[in-house]
């Protein structure tokens, strides 16, 4: 079985494009994307009253400090970690179960289709690299890209990668009702969760690719401006956002407008083991050149440069230019 789609040659890296009809998960694909576009929105300026009332409520967009002057930063290296990708097949295996979990989806006509930012073409042919099946297809008028896996061996091969690794009740569920079903897979063992609390290894890495982002917030009132870091996932149930929790600290709080839980990293101290984890089990994705601009933001603040105009404008340009093009580069 195979996607309806219609076939044009996309003008980059072997991208065709592609249009869905009749398709539930374009819809999904489509709601993914609004709900990223409203979770990067920022603020660098607020109203005083505005000021107090997040002060006054603890809300989903921001941290909650009287002043960035007085808290004490935990510090971190300033030097910029190498970038690497998982080196063995249970790194990769745990990167892709968490990838999976955010933005995969086993469909009901037999196949695995991941979605990635359009800007994420060369880690999509990476992950059928290793797995060895698929194809990557432009989604037609959407900044999104997908990989399709419907050749049974590769189904195989990934089901055997993430068994004991998936975190998901909705994907197991997808596993066991529209995969495991067939035939070819009867002599297939049990697929199970993965239950254990340790969050050491690269699911989370795989699962923020998905579905996190890294927001840098400044707040100016009565000639002071706050600075404010805030590492955020938005999902529709909060059992993975708890692990989440509990692994790096931070609140998860409700949005009744959007029926979405929300997970944020609530203090510095928060930050500092969102840096320790990513400085290791790194991003693949282009968000990881917002995470360094984010961590760069972090440093300037451990060095109080943020209590200097130069070192505020600094900060205020790494803002500018994330979640816009993740092309640059980090000093």
């Amino acid at each position: 079985h195979f996607i309806n789609i219609s076939f044009l040659m996309w003008l980059f890296a072997g991208i065709t494009l592609v249009s869905f009809k009749y398709s539930h998960y374009f819809k999904v694909i489509v709601k993914k994307l609004k709900q990223r576009s409203r979770s990067a929105g920022n603020f660098i300026k607020i109203s005083n009253e505005l000021t107090n009332n997040l002060i006054n409520k603890r809300t989903s967009e921001t941290l909650r400090y009287k002043s960035t002057e007085s808290v004490n930063i935990k510090k971190i290296s300033i030097h910029v970690p190498k970038h690497f990708k998982p080196i063995n097949d249970s790194d990769f295996s745990y990167y892709l179960a968490g990838l999976i979990d955010g933005d995969g989806h086993f469909s009901k006509v037999f196949q695995l289709v991941i979605v990635f930012n359009e800007l994420d073409a060369s880690l999509a042919y990476f992950i059928k690299g290793q797995i060895g099946y698929g194809n990557v297809y432009k989604v037609k008028n959407k900044k999104a890209i997908i990989l399709v896996i419907s050749n049974r061996a590769g189904l195989l091969k990934i089901l055997n990668l993430i068994n004991g690794k998936i975190r998901s009740e909705n994907k197991l569920n997808q596993i066991n009702n529209n995969i495991l079903s067939n035939p070819y897979f009867k002599s297939f063992p049990v697929f199970s969760l993965n239950s254990d609390v340790n969050l050491n290894n690269y699911w989370l890495s795989g699962f923020s690719d998905a579905d996190a982002s890294f927001q840098i917030k400044l707040i100016t009132r009565k000639n002071k401006t706050e600075v404010r870091l805030n590492f955020q996932i938005d999902q529709k149930k909060k059992d993975l956002l708890i692990l989440i929790k509990d692994f790096l600290g931070g609140n998860i709080g409700y949005r009744k407008s959007q029926d979405t839980y929300y997970y944020g990293s609530a203090s510095f101290g928060s930050a500092k083991n969102v840096i320790n984890y990513f400085d290791y089990f790194q991003l693949l994705s282009s968000k990881h050149i917002n995470y360094l601009k984010w961590r760069k933001a972090y440093i300037i603040i451990q060095n109080k440069k943020h209590l200097t105009d130069s070192g505020v404008d600094e900060i205020i340009k790494l803002k500018k230019t994330m979640n816009r093009n993740n092309s640059d580069t980090i000093d």
